[in-house]
């Protein structure tokens, strides 16, 4: 009696002899036991040397088509228009995951088949998200997602991979498309494209795993006078980079998608660690240090597992009353006393008719570079027009390399299940 896998031809012969031996057993004998005991040890045999492959979804459509009596016609309202039904079956389009719902509902063609994945299913439709809705072209031509002839007909499948790159689709909050605490940003901005930007950040991230782990309470306040110290040699943008990631936090620069009219934000991967992102929509010194130390305060202060992003549209601040949120208002007043003490700056007030001089003089005394003096005056004054030649024009992102093109990028698009 085998009672056991069956792993050898020999074995399989023996037991398919055996079963016809069993056959006109009786139900509740050791013979009817014996015979369902094999039987399952063949079926296990036979699928794992003779699976049976999955047809071609393109052969399974044409087959129910058949089966029903259907034209090509009739296909539209389930593929799309006449030259996309044309196009896919004849093996010149792709099936995109809405088509392969619709076939499967109304045509009962299996996930599996239209998959090509044995056991497979279709992924959780979210009602919440409008795929279409994310700027798939414009991420497309930043190599952001792979290409593809049509990215907006296969914007779910595409975007699907480009969350799982960032841990999946529970890696992101629904913060994204409300007005969360602690966010500041434009009633004008394309929340998908906001969304989009911030995913793309965390990727970068999790492409480049940090060596030390950042502990919450590590770094304290007095820190961020220390960090905007950086700002006084040449190289000090890469040297606050270079001294975050020590701490165990991310700085990732990337420019900002249209229509978000971003400046920067702090985010929680899903293990928790901090990443810092800027855009450099102004691509000026003291902008940099504001941005930074204000996403530094958000990381120190207030990002945990309930408010895992924080984003900022520093244009937006300008307007009366944004400053009421304690959130930015916190983040604010810590910001300015990283660059400038209160009492420092009470007590050398500088007016906006500051002489070259007097700038760089606060400057020194303070070990900052002098456009972070003069932002903050021309910020008093609300008059940008102050100071310019001190701001620092075009002088951060050269010191960066902004991300392109990856090996990754240039592949083929991701397994969105």
């Amino acid at each position: 009696m085998i009672s056991r896998l069956i792993k050898t031809e020999p074995d399989y012969e023996k037991a398919l002899t055996r079963i016809e031996v069993l056959m006109d057993a009786e139900p509740g004998t050791a013979e009817m036991d014996e015979l369902e005991l094999l039987t399952t040890l063949v079926e296990i045999y036979e699928n794992q040397q003779f699976p049976i492959s999955l047809p071609d979804p393109v052969e399974a459509i044409r087959f129910r088509m058949d089966q029903l009596g259907l034209t090509q016609k009739d296909m539209v309202p389930f593929i799309g228009s006449k030259s996309k039904v044309s196009e896919v079956l004849n093996g010149k389009r792709p099936l995109t995951l809405a088509m392969m719902r619709s076939l499967n509902k109304h045509l009962g063609i299996s996930a599996e088949v239209l998959l090509k994945i044995t056991g497979a299913a279709f992924p959780e439709d979210s009602m919440d998200l409008q795929w279409d809705k994310f700027p798939v072209v414009e991420m497309r031509k930043r190599c952001w997602l792979p290409k593809l002839e049509d990215p907006k007909e296969h914007a779910e499948e595409l975007m699907r991979g480009f969350f799982a790159k960032a841990g999946g689709l529970e890696s992101l909050s629904m913060v994204f498309f409300r007005k969360g605490k602690g966010s500041r940003f434009n009633s004008k901005t394309d929340l998908y494209a906001l969304t989009a930007w911030c995913v793309r950040v965390l990727i970068l991230a999790r492409q480049n795993a940090l060596k030390n782990r950042y502990r919450k309470g590590t770094i304290k306040q007095g820190a961020l006078h220390e960090i905007a110290r950086l700002s006084y040699f040449d190289n000090g943008p890469l040297l606050a980079k270079e001294y975050l990631e020590k701490q165990g936090i991310h700085l990732i620069i990337e420019p900002h998608l249209p229509k978000t009219y971003l400046d920067g934000a702090a985010m929680l991967l899903p293990d928790g660690t901090p990443v810092i992102g800027l855009t450099l929509r102004y691509d000026r010194i003291d902008n940099f240090w504001f941005c930074l130390l204000h996403e530094m305060a958000h990381v120190v202060k207030h990002l945990n597992a309930s408010e895992r992003i924080i984003v900022d549209d520093f244009d937006f601040s300008r307007h009366s009353g944004t400053l009421q949120d304690p959130v930015e208002k916190e983040a604010d007043e810590m910001t300015r006393e990283g660059l400038i003490p209160k009492h420092v700056w009470e007590k050398k007030r500088i007016s906006g008719h500051a002489t070259p001089e007097e700038v760089c003089a606060l400057a020194d005394k303070l070990k900052i570079h002098p456009a972070i003096v003069a932002g903050r005056i021309r910020h008093e004054r609300n008059n940008y027009k102050l100071l310019t030649k001190f701001v620092g024009i075009n002088q951060v992102r050269k010191h960066f390399s902004i991300s392109c093109c990856s090996d990754d990028d240039r592949a083929g698009n991701s397994r969105f299940l």
